[in-house]
């Protein structure tokens, strides 16, 4: 009578932290490795590994905002995620880096995500801009190592400012 009691028990237990395991994966987020050096130096500065949390939380409403570090499937190869920052929004005006154009306007509902480390990533520059509703979840801290513990920093280099928001960066 103990065991049968111990072992319903037992089951409830792990259905239960199972059931809140894959809730909390797909709804809330979870860690991820990073792998190559296209986001370095914010990102696998020193060669190691980088842990990052991928939170899908606070992307659910497809509110994103330049200078994100945003993961999304590759639209070269659908089986890779990548993990790239969001230089410009829908309307934005971007000077590309060896794209079909110099200068491309980012269309409705979709972005033009960069690697941090220019000329060593494959992102917009390669297969130009994507749907926002293909962005999985938003980077928001390191994890892992201990010693690179922190948040992540929105933001866009000056250097890769859509052009019709350079007028407000020099008022």
């Amino acid at each position: 009578m103990k065991f049968k009691r111990l072992f319903v028990c037992s089951w409830v237990i792990v259905t239960l932290g199972i059931s809140i395991g894959f809730l909390f994966y797909n709804q809330v987020g979870f860690i991820a490795r990073v792998e190559g050096t296209s986001m370095q130096p914010a990102l696998n500065p020193y060669l190691d590994q980088d842990y990052v949390f991928l939170n899908r939380w606070i992307i659910r409403d497809k509110l994103i905002n330049r200078g994100d570090i945003v993961t999304f499937k590759s639209p070269k190869f659908p089986n890779q995620r990548l993990i790239k920052r969001v230089i410009g929004l829908s309307g934005d005006v971007i000077q590309t880096l060896g794209y079909r154009t110099e200068i491309l306007q980012v269309p409705d509902k979709q972005c033009w995500v960069e690697g941090d480390h220019i000329g060593h990533s494959m992102d917009s520059n390669s297969f130009g801009p994507i749907p926002i509703e293909s962005i999985t979840a938003k980077a928001t801290c390191i994890v892992w190592p201990p010693s690179r513990w922190q948040n992540l920093n929105n933001f866009v280099p000056n250097s890769r400012t859509p052009l019709n928001n350079l007028n407000s960066l020099a008022g």
